[in-house]
Formats: C-alpha cells, sequence, structure tokens
C-alpha cells in the first residue's frame, strides 16, 4: 500500500516537472519530438547523462596538461616551484588562528604577547606567515588558468568557426524559424556537451582546487551555469544558445591571459591585456548582448512562436544577466580606470584565491596597527616596513562572478 502510493507520488511529481504546458509552445507535445529527424534528432534530457564521463575525461586531461604542459610552460617564464614555508609550531596562537579570528586585534596582540612573552611583532608575522601558509604558490596558480586559458580559447574558437556556417548567426529569426522542430546537427551537439561537461569537471574540481574566499559563491555560479545551459538544451533553445556561449566566451580567454602575464612579472603585458578584456567585456555584454541576444529572445521569438511558461523564464534569467552586465562593467570601468591614473593594474584582476579578500583585511588591520611598532620601532605587516604607506598605495579587493552562460570573469575591484 506505502509502495503504491510512493509510486503514485513520484509519477506525479514527474508528471509535474515535465510538464509540456511548461516546456513546450502550444499543441507541442514530447511525443512530437521523439520522431526521426535529421542529425542527431531533437535534444532529450537523456542525452545529458553523457556529460558525466565526459566530464571526467575532461578532468583528467586538466590534470594532464598542468602538469606535462602548463608546469613547464611556468618555469620557463621564471616562475619558481617554491617550497612551502612552514611557521614555528605553537598551540595557543594557532588555536586562535583556528578558532578565533585569523586577524588579531591591537588587544589580543597585546595580551598574547603577555601570555607567551612574545613582542608585538613576532606575534604579528606569526599571523601573518600562518595565513600566507594556507595561500597556493604562483606555481600552481598558473597551472590553473594556463589551463582554463586554453579551454576557453580553443571552445570560443570552435564556437566562432561552427557559428560561421550556421544561418542564424547572421539573421536571428532563424533561432526560431520552425521551433521546436529544430534537430541537432553534430557539431551543434558536440558544442553544447563540451561546455557543459567543462562546468561540471569545474564543479568536481572545486573541492580539491586551491580553496578560495568564495567557495560558496563559485559553487553557485557553477550550478547556475550547468542550469542554464541544461535548461535551453532541454527546451531545445540551442540556437539562440549557442550565441549567448560564444558571446561570453570572446572575453573569457583575454581575462585568463591577463592573469598569467601577471603571474609572469610581465605588468606592460598584463596591463595592454587587461584593457583589451575590458574593452571587449563592455562591448559584447553592453552593447551586442542586448541588440543582438535580447532582442531575437523578447522580440523575434514573440512575433514569431509566442509567449509560453519555459519562454518567460528563459527570458526572465537573460534579463537577470543583463542587469549583471552593467554592474560588472561598472565596476571593470573603476578598475581600467584607477589603473590609468596609477599607471598600472595594481592586483591581478580576477578573484584566484582567498586572497583577495584576505589582503583586503590585511590592509585594514595594517592601517589600524602602523602606528603601533615594537620594542625595534619596525612594523612587521605584510612584511613591509611603514606599513601606514604601504596601505595606502595598495587598495582592497572585492571578488565579483559571472554566474551564467560562458563562464566566469572573477573581476577584482581595487579600491
Amino acid at each position: 500500500m506505502a509502495t503504491t502510493a510512493a509510486a503514485g507520488a513520484l509519477g506525479l511529481l514527474w508528471g509535474w516537472l515535465w510538464s509540456e504546458r511548461f516546456w513546450l509552445p502550444q499543441n507541442v507535445s514530447w511525443a512530437d519530438l521523439e520522431g526521426p529527424a535529421d542529425g542527431y534528432g531533437y535534444p532529450r534530457a537523456r542525452h545529458m547523462l553523457s556529460v558525466f564521463p565526459l566530464a571526467a575525461g575532461v578532468f583528467s586531461v586538466r590534470l594532464l596538461f598542468e602538469r606535462f604542459i602548463a608546469k613547464p610552460c611556468a618555469l620557463h617564464a621564471g616562475i619558481e616551484d617554491s617550497v612551502l614555508y612552514r611557521v614555528e609550531s605553537n598551540d595557543t596562537l594557532e588555536k586562535v588562528f583556528v578558532s578565533i579570528t585569523k586577524y588579531p586585534d591591537e588587544r589580543r596582540l597585546e595580551g598574547l604577547a603577555k601570555q607567551l612573552d612574545w613582542d608585538v611583532r613576532k606575534i604579528q608575522c606569526w599571523f601573518r606567515h600562518r595565513r600566507n601558509q594556507d595561500k597556493p604558490p604562483t606555481l600552481t596558480k598558473f597551472c590553473e588558468s594556463m589551463w582554463r586559458f586554453t579551454f576557453y580559447l580553443c571552445v570560443f574558437c570552435y564556437g566562432i568557426r561552427f557559428l560561421w556556417l550556421t544561418p542564424w548567426f547572421w539573421d536571428t529569426r532563424q533561432c526560431w524559424q520552425s521551433y521546436p522542430y529544430q534537430p541537432l546537427s553534430r557539431e551543434l551537439y558536440y558544442y553544447y556537451i563540451m561546455e557543459l561537461a567543462f562546468y561540471w569537471s569545474l564543479m568536481f574540481s572545486q573541492f580539491i582546487d586551491v580553496k578560495r574566499k568564495d567557495f560558496l559563491i563559485m559553487f553557485v555560479h557553477h550550478l547556475a551555469t550547468i542550469g542554464l545551459i541544461t535548461f535551453s538544451y532541454i527546451n531545445n533553445m540551442v540556437r539562440v544558445g549557442t550565441l549567448v556561449m560564444c558571446l561570453h566566451d570572446s572575453s573569457d580567454f583575454l581575462l585568463e591571459a591577463a592573469k598569467l602575464a601577471n603571474y609572469a612579472k610581465c605588468q606592460r603585458l598584463c596591463d595592454t591585456l587587461f584593457v583589451i578584456f575590458s574593452a571587449v567585456f563592455m562591448v559584447t555584454r553592453l552593447g551586442i548582448y542586448p541588440m543582438w541576444i535580447l532582442n531575437t529572445t523578447l522580440f523575434e521569438s514573440w512575433e514569431m512562436i509566442g509567449p509560453y511558461p519555459s519562454w518567460w523564464l528563459f527570458n526572465g534569467l537573460l534579463l537577470t544577466l543583463q542587469v549583471l552586465h552593467v554592474i560588472w562593467s561598472y565596476l571593470i570601468a573603476r578598475i581600467a580606470f584607477k589603473a590609468l591614473i596609477r599607471g598600472k593594474v595594481s592586483k591581478d584582476d580576477r578573484s584566484d584565491v582567498e586572497s583577495s579578500s584576505e589582503e583586503e583585511d590585511e590592509t585594514t588591520h595594517t592601517n589600524k596597527l602602523s602606528g603601533r611598532s615594537s620594542s625595534n620601532g619596525a612594523n612587521c605587516v605584510n612584511g613591509h616596513m611603514g606599513g601606514s604607506r604601504w596601505a595606502e598605495e595598495r587598495g582592497t579587493c572585492t571578488a565579483v562572478g559571472n554566474p551564467l552562460f560562458g563562464a566566469s570573469p572573477h573581476l577584482q575591484s581595487c579600491d
């Protein structure tokens, strides 16, 4: 009896989840999309199952790439495979670091100094080195960025090459011609599946990669990206989906290239790449996206197929993305403006590790503690003497992410 009731409840849930009234236009059923079609047939939810072994393959390729290609390139660029410096073991300070705060204030520093019979400067240095102990070496960051740069560049080139030969690239009304009876081509199927597999691989690797302050944000980011790509695939909005993915991929590899230049200490190249990235980002997000993508999804599709429930949801998500584009463009413009004033981009312009948030806190603590000196009159904050002046020149960094189609430029606004 209970089994029958549970089966009935699951049947109702399944029917609600795959409701034709929600997913499909009027007078179209799932059975209509089961029939024969050219190419790979019509998109079906079961196609998504092939993504998981492919994502595992992508992750394996990444490990090999970082080991045998990225690491030698990093060493050739002069990035050392540095040995991790471990701080002096101290149970009292470790307990404070793990359980209370990584950034003790002046009052706590004085209390610890009395308790341990250390001077304040030595305790400040211990906490600084302990924070740095958890940070990844530049070599690791370079390898991760080089993998992302390579993938983003390759998938963007593939997307441009594929779309160049499609009719909807030149006439967006073709995105809705005969919708939803638009069979998949082999190239389109590969494009979608590879993008989705890459983001699933990022989901897997996030738990073993460099631990970031924005771990939860990035987790939600990857889920949102996977959800949107999957949604557009099941709903067979793949034609306009390819346009959105390619548009967003157009700037991601430039940001990763700027990071690589930054890690290799090629400041002029880093600045140049960041300026190019900023221009491409704003042109594509604030110009092409609303005039090309939103125009066809909101107006041309309304005229040709009319609205239905999943159409409203899809456009709502795309409009939300446009709002985020405006916010990100403002933050990028601030970075570029300050870079022009200072003559350089002062920090890695992507929230690559937790240092973006930690350095913000360290700067704050530097300002608070800069007036205090130990018995020898020196401040040891972030390894610099005269911390107040240094703190004024550094600036703080706030991480933001791009949670929808086409990856994730994580930018830092350096205030």
